[in-house]
């Protein structure tokens, strides 16, 4: 098992960057990086470990660069959006 904190890479995955590195760091109390899923024009999606619920899920990570001209209100309305979603099938998992 990895410490938290630690990211672990699989030969499919893209190379960790800096930001990944910052990212284990900042969050190693809360969330463990398992590998980056996804990276678009805004922002890069790593898959993590919930230490706290012990569940995956997706980080979004807005670019630093897009952050400081965006300001986070654009950021957090997606936030809550995402959070008012239901699953289909919520006794699925």
């Amino acid at each position: 098992m990895r410490e938290p904190g630690q990211i672990s890479g699989t030969s499919m995955a893209p190379p960790f960057t800096d930001l990944s590195a910052a990212l284990a760091a900042g969050l190693r109390d809360r969330y463990v990086l398992e590998r980056e899923l996804g990276r678009g024009g805004m922002a890069t999606v790593f898959l993590a470990r919930d230490l706290r619920h012990d569940r995956p899920v997706a980080l979004k990570v807005l670019h630093p660069e897009l952050a400081a001209t965006l300001g986070p209100d654009r950021f957090q309305r997606e936030i809550k959006l995402a959070a008012r979603l239901q699953p289909p099938h919520p006794d699925r998992p």
